[in-house]
Order: structure tokens, then sequence, then C-alpha cells
């Protein structure tokens, strides 16, 4: 089944997301190598898909998992969770209807 995964940020965590992006990436990488993933990506702070300085706000997941269970201990196991990026993270069933 699906599952989104919506992180929020802690604030100021623009200097963290960005020395830990490389590992967080690599999982976001294997989970679309296995066919698992249908997106993600950041949540710019300001209308721009490059906000600078003003870093990001969260980030958006929609993957394929098992159980509610192990999407929710997919998402707190994340790097940014570990180095503090994340402040909250909320994990939800998803039934895509479009495309």
């Amino acid at each position: 089944m699906l599952y989104m995964i919506f992180a929020q940020d802690t604030e100021h965590s623009l200097a963290l997301r960005q020395q830990h992006r490389p590992p967080h990436l690599a999982r976001l990488h294997a989970l679309q190598a296995e066919g698992r993933l249908v997106l993600a990506g950041p949540l710019p702070a300001i209308d721009s898909t490059d906000p600078g300085d003003a870093g990001f706000t969260g980030s958006l997941i929609v993957a394929t998992f098992e159980s509610l269970e192990a999407a929710h201990a997919w998402a707190q196991d994340d790097p940014f969770m570990h180095a503090g990026v994340y402040q909250s993270v909320t994990v939800r069933p998803f039934r895509q209807t479009l495309p």
C-alpha cells in the first residue's frame, strides 16, 4: 500500500539538511530502485524552486510499504530525523487517484 510521509523541519535547519542530504537521498534512491517510490521532495520555505538561504520547511514522500508500521519505522530511521532536521513526522495511508 502507498503511504504519505510528511516531515516538518525544525527552524533554521538548512545547514543540517545540507550536511545530511547524501545519506537521506541514498535511502530514497534505494526505494526508487525497488520500484516503491512514487515521489519525494522538499517543501521550499518561499515560493521558489530554489529558496536559497530561506531553506525548506519539510519534506513529502509517497512510497509503498508493507504496512503503516513499516512506513513509520522507515521514516523514523531517516538520517534527517537522527540529525534533528525534522521536528515531526506524520505517516498516513495514501490512495492515489490521479494520474
